[in-house]
């Protein structure tokens, strides 16, 4: 049988996306040398990506990419960036050659399961961990500043910022964009495809600059002032692409008030649609409250944020129960009206950072949410599977497509009680074609059947070794790494980790992991014949 899928070009594009990791792997190194810190696993890493990449270069020195190719090589240059991520994390553990003495390596990450996870877990930008201790008592600063970068280089792909740096790339690079950029499609900004990865690239590097700048602002001024050069950096670097690697072991609840108001904005900007930002910076930044899309998703997180933090006020969390006007006399009416003032800006700050980072599938949390009431933790497992908007770095099913679930089922209301009319789904003024329509679907649909078979199956599996696990915290675990969300509840909760789980289990959620970030199909069709076959 004659395969229909030049997979000798597939790859060896992935080789040269390979190739180029190296380059990033710089970072983590200098950060190294600046603390005095081994740069072995970083030397190790850079030598495989170029020998690696340079190998499977060599398989076809011109490459012709069609939508085929484009799909194996996006599937391919994901897992592979991933297994060659996790090199530094399996040489830090193993201790080739021991670290600097102040620092004693944490064991978890030396079992290739872990390492694995841990790294298609940044790659993904999902953000769960299977770290028993997140300290720098246990991880060098260029470790744990490598774990940051794999979020930031897979925000906003990394497939998209080798189209828009690589020449080679250019020629063919509708396909892959498509193949790999998170929504229904992203829309081309420019003429020239690289031109438009560039921009968005561009758009992305803008808002982690200033983040990382008005973060670092607040600890040169000692508002926070654990908000070092360092924490500001590796928090924007995680920002951005809704990834949720945090250095710090509470995640955001180890930084101030207005560290965490400061961070919101650009959590719910990572999840926006970046081309809206290019038309804004174009001159036309009405674009971006005109889009139907964006004020649906600003809605969305409204919504729920009011009705958590009533939630919250009235005790369904941290905040105390408010006392009945019988229970205070007249005289201590300015210390209650004090009490209630100082009661509203946490609760409100709480509910909509929690519900933002789980929206936008950033995964940082301001607190544990495993001590809120059941009803606020089922309002955010609902959140998971929301998700942000086409063209963000967001994950899960994302809010366009529940936008045009319900304005397809506002029509067939509508044409039930009108059956002669004929009106069309209008998405930003545009007739949506019907296929598109029903594509939509189909994919929400395939979400949902994998959450629900994937939610059994790692019940089964935690039940075998013996892991006692709750129906809410299985299912939590399954949407947070099936949506790259990263935290679940109870034992995966903020402050939790996935370690407990079996290597298997750990393995089937790099695989939901890894299908999540490509958005399911792109992955699930290289599993069907007719793909291959011709």
């Amino acid at each position: 049988m004659k395969l229909r899928v030049d997979y000798r070009a597939s790859l060896s594009l992935v080789g040269t996306v390979l190739k180029y990791l190296a380059v990033p792997l710089f970072v983590p190194l200098l950060v190294a040398l600046y603390y005095d810190e081994t740069v072995i696993p970083f030397v190790v890493t850079i030598a495989v990506t170029v020998v690696l990449g340079t190998a499977l270069e060599r398989l076809e020195p011109d490459p012709d990419i069609r939508a085929r190719e484009g799909f194996l090589m996006v599937a391919a240059t994901w897992f592979a960036v991933t297994v060659v991520g996790a090199i530094p994390y399996l040489v830090e553990a193993l201790g080739l050659p021991p670290v600097v003495p102040a620092i004693h390596p944490d064991s978890t990450l030396a079992n290739p399961a872990n390492a694995l996870f841990e790294s298609m877990s940044g790659f993904t930008t999902t953000g769960a961990t299977v770290l028993g201790d997140i300290s720098f008592q246990t991880h060098t600063r260029g470790i744990m500043m490598w774990r940051q970068l794999t979020q930031w280089l897979g925000g906003m792909g990394i497939v998209v910022l080798a189209v828009a740096i690589l020449p080679e790339l250019s020629v063919g690079g509708a396909q892959l964009m498509d193949a790999e950029a998170p929504g229904p499609g992203i829309e081309k900004l420019t003429p020239r495809i690289a031109q438009t990865a560039r921009a968005l690239w561009g758009a992305y590097l803008g808002f982690t600059v200033l983040e990382a700048t008005l973060l670092f602002g607040l600890g040169v001024l000692q508002i926070d002032p654990n908000m070092t050069l360092y924490n500001a950096v590796a928090h924007a670097l995680t920002t951005m692409p809704t990834g949720g690697f945090s250095p710090e072991a509470k995640s955001i609840e180890a930084f101030s008030a207005a560290a965490q108001w400061i961070i919101i904005p650009f959590m719910v900007a990572a999840g926006t649609n970046f081309a809206l930002f290019w038309h804004a910076l174009t001159g036309d930044p009405r674009h971006i409250f005109e889009d139907s899309e964006f004020r649906f998703y600003i809605g969305v997180i409204a919504t729920i944020t009011a009705v958590l933090s009533v939630l919250l006020f009235t005790g369904a969390g941290f905040v105390q129960a408010v006392p009945t006007q019988s229970t205070f006399s007249a005289m201590d009416l300015g210390q209650y009206v004090g009490d209630i003032a100082g009661q509203i800006e946490p609760s409100v700050r709480q509910a909509v950072f929690q519900v933002v980072s789980i929206v936008t599938t950033t995964g940082y949390a301001s607190m544990d949410f495993n001590a809120w009431s059941p009803v606020a933790q089922y309002i955010l497992l609902f959140a998971m599977f929301i998700g942000g908007s086409a063209g963000s770095t967001g994950g899960a099913v994302k809010i366009v497509r529940w936008y045009v679930i319900l304005k397809s089922i506002r029509r067939e209301l509508f044409t039930t009680a009108h059956p002669d009319a004929v009106r069309p789904v209008r998405l930003g003024g545009r007739a949506l074609d019907e296929r598109a329509i029903r594509g939509i679907y189909a994919f929400t649909l395939l979400y949902l059947v994998i959450f629900f078979v994937a939610s059994g199956l790692l019940f089964i599996d935690a039940s075998r070794y013996g892991q006692s696990l709750s129906v809410l915290e299985t299912m939590s675990a399954v949407a947070a790494t099936l949506g790259n969300v990263g935290p679940g509840f109870g034992t995966v909760g903020p402050m939790g980790s996935y370690l407990a789980f079996s290597d298997a289990g750990k393995l089937f959620m790099v695989v939901l992991m890894w299908i999540g970030r490509l958005e399911i199909l792109p992955v699930l069709v290289l599993l069907t014949p007719e793909y291959w076959r011709r």
